[in-house]
């Protein structure tokens, strides 16, 4: 019972790492990689779909996307729907693809954007402290001693530390991906 209190914590908390490194991808740096729109929602087939569920998407070159509907009678939509996304992107429809010139960040976006991300890795920081006291909470009511009680505490901090540790370095990189020229 109580291995299983800190086999679910861990797997709570490896979800919502998960979770922020999936939030970290939408921001840009000064590179075009796919997952800057891939999860945009286009309006298809009378439902709203991602757009990796409409077309393939792909960086030829560090400043440029090319986008490849599955079916060209879409290329409007996803224009548009890229045209309005608050990206700063300019897509431009050719005859069955859409070139996208990714521009360079300004020092002051770049700014703005690391500022983002410590917002993003803050939330990250407050889902791990909620799963933390709820999981106490559980060890609380279940713990038959206050030995056990102690043990189990204290490998769910070792668990917490760790995961936290594993936050400041995503962070890190990411503040140094957005600062790189």
């Amino acid at each position: 019972m109580a291995e299983q209190t800190i086999e679910n914590a861990k797997i709570k908390l490896i979800k919502a790492v998960d979770l922020l490194k999936q939030e970290l991808t939408t921001i840009r740096t000064g590179r075009a990689t796919p997952s800057l729109i891939e999860s945009l929602e286009v309006e298809a087939y009378g439902s709203r779909m991602k757009l990796i569920e409409l077309a393939t998407i792909h960086a030829p070159e560090p400043h440029i996307l090319i986008v490849t509907p599955f079916d060209l009678t879409n290329i409007e939509t996803i224009t548009k729907t890229i045209s309005s996304g608050n990206m700063g992107l300019n897509p431009i429809p050719e005859e069955n693809l859409i070139r996208i010139n990714v521009p360079s960040l300004t020092e002051e976006r770049r700014v703005e954007l690391v500022k983002l991300m410590h917002t993003k890795i803050e939330g990250g920081k407050i889902m791990i402290r909620q799963i933390r006291r709820d999981v106490l909470d559980e060890i609380d009511k279940n713990s038959p001693n206050d030995d056990e009680k102690k043990r189990l505490e204290k490998e769910l901090q070792q668990l917490v530390d760790e995961i936290s540790s594993e936050i400041d370095l995503l962070a890190a990189q990411k503040e140094k991906e957005l600062m790189t020229v």
